[in-house]
């Protein structure tokens, strides 16, 4: 294989064996596999991953494999391929740990689409424990879904592997990215299957490469802004070790059995979004809707655009729903919502809606009954529980806005006006 050197901002040397003299053993070593089966060229964020690494870490080694002439054949034998590549890179890192003294738990392998099995090959060459860290990014499906761990990527091949799935959208039964889980800890931003800007309507081509480069521009995004990332990555229960972070900055928590982990992300960097989790009650709901509602939150450091709603479900009944918002900006902590109920009291469909209100003599009207909403902040996990803001704000009709702030200080109004009339 041909093994370039990335030193500071150039690209020193195309010859594996000058490698060590131009090696420092005391930086760590970033070992990354790309594949390009779109053209025949190395791609484009090569030198941006390799630079990105220098900014984020200082002075480390980034040593590239370029293997274009083995991974630009068909498909199957360019899955053979890995096994052999994978040789090949075992064979250099014990040529350096053997005679360099580059210590194993200063080695991290960053492989891209095919490129991911051959990380994982070349980490199962050397017996799992000689690499400390493997990232994986959006390893390739195709010739690898299904098959037994030692015939792919799996968590046995470094101390602490992690993937990032972005495109595994099945297609005539296949995937381009494989969609079982193969690492310690598997991430899937946005579903692991459309990406934000990855429009459909594009060629087939530019579609699998917007999203199936995706993880690698999460990577980068991950090493760039990760001084602005909280807990990027995670869902939003983080207790007993159910959260971990996207990227360089991983948590490397080892599980017996892999790990799916979802988040959302937005189309260019940073792709940071802050997640709200939301549990709205709705009371005396007689028959179901699915009303058009939209929401809007103020923080401590800004206020956020209006923003659809999107449940899962239609409303009935008496029950808790639960959606997810997210913003691009840190709003601060929350301390009021506006709900607006889209459209006219005329419409067929919501005037169904109709909500029981024993003290009003209209009897059954067109509104929805809320109770209190809570919401869960998933970068700081903190708890928030808001009440109308008025007795009659709990009726959310259409056309109307109605504006929710936190229980607490309703209830210190609330007192106030007591003392106040006493």
């Amino acid at each position: 294989q041909l093994f370039q050197l990335f030193t500071f901002s150039q690209l020193l040397q195309k010859d594996s064996s000058k490698i060590p003299s131009l090696c420092n053993p005391s930086n760590e070593t970033k070992t990354r596999f790309s594949f390009s089966k779109i053209n025949a060229l190395m791609e484009s964020w090569v030198p941006v991953l390799a630079s990105a690494l220098k900014t984020s870490l200082g002075d480390v080694n980034v040593i590239v494999t370029d293997w274009l002439l083995q991974a630009n054949m068909n498909s199957p034998n360019a899955a053979q391929n890995t096994r052999a590549v994978g040789k090949d890179v075992a064979f250099l890192l014990q040529w350096l740990q053997e005679f360099y003294q580059f210590p194993a738990e200063k080695v991290h392998l960053i492989g891209y689409s095919l490129g991911a099995h051959v990380s994982g090959f070349a980490g199962s060459y050397l017996g799992g424990s000689c690499v400390f860290l493997s990232t994986c990014l959006d390893p390739a499906g195709p010739m690898f879904e299904g098959m037994a761990a030692s015939d792919r990527l799996s968590p046995v091949d470094a101390l602490f592997v992690d993937a990032i799935h972005t495109y595994t959208q099945e297609r005539m039964g296949l995937s381009v990215g494989i969609k079982q889980p193969v690492a310690h800890v598997d991430f899937n931003p946005n579903d692991g299957d459309f990406q934000p800007g990855c429009h459909p309507f594009q060629s087939f081509e530019q579609t699998v490469k917007c999203a199936h480069e995706r993880s690698v521009y999460l990577f980068i995004d991950s090493l760039l802004n990760k001084d602005k990332q909280i807990l990027k990555g995670t869902c939003l229960d983080c207790r007993k070790n159910k959260c971990n972070t996207l990227g360089y900055n991983v948590r490397r928590l080892r599980s017996v059995a892999g790990k799916k982990l979802y988040h959302k992300t937005r189309s260019h960097m940073p792709t940071l979004v802050y997640h709200y989790q939301f549990r709205i009650q709705f009371v005396n709901q007689i028959e179901k809707t699915e009303p058009t509602l939209t929401i809007s939150l103020t923080g401590t450091k800004e206020d956020s655009t209006e923003m659809p709603i999107t449940f899962i479900e239609e409303i009935s009944g008496n029950k808790t729903y639960t959606f997810l918002i997210t913003l691009d900006s840190d709003v601060g902590d929350l301390m009021m919502l506006k709900f607006r109920w889209e459209g006219s009291v005329v419409n067929n469909m919501w005037s169904k809606m109709q909500t029981f209100n024993p003290w009003s003599s209209g009897g059954m009207r067109t509104k929805l009954t809320v109770g209190k909403i809570c919401v869960k902040a998933g970068e700081t996990q903190n708890r928030t529980t808001f009440c109308a803001q008025t007795s009659d704000g709990i009726y959310i009709r259409p056309s109307q806005e109605n504006v929710f702030v936190r229980c607490e200080e309703n209830a210190q109004k609330q007192r106030r006006r007591k003392t106040h009339l006493s």
